[in-house]
């Protein structure tokens, strides 16, 4: 090893790596040489100037995420860790099947729960369980949605253990963000490290894009003609407005608000200079809640008035379907292995992480002993918030949450503490391990289709596990490797 080596004080502390074999840091993966050596031979100098063209591209090209709940500014750039995240074919195409398993199955649920209910039925799943989920829409009882398809875009979060197995964290089957971070991270870690990159049979993410709007348009009640999608968005001060902005870019189809949209005669229509237009598919960034202020929250401006009347009479297409959130409900997650045995007969190919539900008289006692050793997390809750980390947690933390739980356990899950995984990644220390995990993003049009790798996130705060950006998270890239 380089005696100036990035990595000489570099140490695995006991978890899995995903870049080294020892616990010292010295013996790459076969899959990570290249990019061991190549890091290993650049000066402090050369990495701070990489770091910085990172920093100026997310700049330039205003690649932002806004954090709710902060007085003054809001708007961050969103931080990014030019060292790759590398996963050989050999471990991918085994995720790539447990996605395609998993959201099948989750659409199948969806279907039946809207429909027959042969699942309940058969006592797979209490009733109880559904019905009392935050984002069952009872409205949808009897629906069919256009070619019976739910959840058209999911972002499934995996993370692994101290054994480097693959386990499922979460489905995000409502309106999952990250595809835009996951293809400019692509195009700035080219630049970065262009000799690297060319070298190394990396698969690529940018047919992402192309892929979307393909499965939106095959969506569209109208088949006569190019369908006309737009991007409905909340507006400038979501989130995630810039991904909004970007994939509609990309796509080449107008992004709009409630108010640019206008329901007539059960048709929803664009209001634009030569008049209206109209829409056959919605890619909607907004929950249920807020898209039609007659059905749902009458508070709602930004939605559109009339919109579900569309919608249900097979007029215009939402992306996703109205009531995906209950495969959102972590409640729900901890059954989708019974989901996939109940409609496919397989066995899960990316198990879950161990669950305990607290609705239950045994699992709440187990976690109310031992709220210092678990993960508890409130069922509808997203972006790291409504959690607690046991041993993390204050003494008065835990008392708060063991009060949330008896008073309302249907709510909330617990989790043993996993050991995610590291990744050596640049720290104001030099490169250190930090935790991540890895949201891949599946597209279920025509046929299933998922982009090679997906965005891996990077808690960046020393022994974090959170890897949100609302929370201090970052991200990588993620090549797939052909040759491994």
């Amino acid at each position: 090893m380089n005696p100036h080596s990035q990595f000489k004080n570099y140490s695995v502390d006991h978890f899995f790596d995903e870049m080294f074999l020892d616990e010292e840091g010295k013996s790459p993966r076969p899959h990570y040489e290249r990019i061991f050596k190549r890091l290993d031979s650049l000066t402090e100098s050369e990495i701070s100037e990489r770091r910085q063209q990172a920093d100026t591209s997310f700049l330039e090209h205003g690649i932002t995420f806004t954090v709710y709940g902060e007085e003054g500014g809001t708007e961050r750039i969103f931080p990014f860790d030019p060292i790759p995240r590398v996963i050989p074919e050999s471990e991918w195409s085994v995720v790539e099947r447990g996605l395609r398993q998993r959201i099948i199955a989750l659409n199948l649920f969806l279907n039946d729960i809207y429909h027959d209910g042969k699942i309940i039925k058969d006592g797979v799943i209490p009733e109880e369980i559904i019905r009392s989920s935050k984002n069952f829409r009872p409205e949808m009882a009897g629906f069919e949605p256009p070619q019976e398809v739910y959840a058209h875009i999911c972002g499934t979060d995996l993370i692994r253990d101290d054994q480097g197995n693959y386990l499922v964290l979460e489905d995000n089957a409502r309106c999952p963000s990250g595809a835009s971070y996951l293809l400019e991270n692509r195009e700035i870690i080219k630049r970065a490290f262009p000799q690297t990159f060319g070298g190394m049979s990396v698969r690529p993410v940018e047919a992402y894009p192309d892929l979307l709007l393909r499965t939106l348009e095959h969506l569209s009640p109208r088949k006569s003609q190019k369908p006309v999608c737009v991007l409905l968005t909340p507006g400038v001060y979501n989130s995630a407005y810039f991904e909004h902005t970007f994939l509609a870019r990309q796509m080449g189809i107008e992004i709009v608000e409630g108010k640019d949209l206008v329901s007539i005669d059960s048709f929803v229509y664009m209001r634009t200079t030569r008049g209206l237009v109209q829409v056959d598919v919605i890619y909607r960034r907004l929950d249920d809640d807020f898209l039609d202020p007659l059905v749902f929250r009458k508070d709602s401006m930004l939605g559109v008035p009339g919109l579900m009347d569309a919608y249900l009479r097979g007029n215009v297409a939402l992306a996703n379907a109205v009531g995906t959130g209950v495969a959102d409900d972590k409640v729900t997650y901890a059954y989708v292995p019974d989901m996939i045995k109940y409609y496919l007969d397989e066995d899960a190919i990316l198990p879950n992480v161990p669950t305990y539900l607290c609705w239950r008289d045994t699992d709440r006692s187990h976690v109310l002993e031992n709220l210092q050793n678990l993960v508890v997390k409130a069922a509808n809750e997203s972006g790291g918030y409504g959690m607690l980390i046991g041993n993390q947690s204050t003494a008065k933390e835990r008392e708060e949450f063991a009060r949330l739980i008896k008073s309302n356990p249907r709510e909330y899950i617990a989790q043993p503490i996993i050991s995610l995984s590291r990744h050596p990644t640049f720290c104001e220390e030099g490169i250190e391990g930090r935790h991540i995990d890895l949201r891949p993003f599946i597209l279920y049009g025509e046929d299933v289709e998922i982009v090679p790798g997906g965005l891996t996130r990077v808690a960046l705060k020393k022994g974090s596990l959170v890897v949100n950006s609302s929370q201090g998270g970052g991200s990588k890239d993620t090549w797939v490797l052909k040759d491994f």
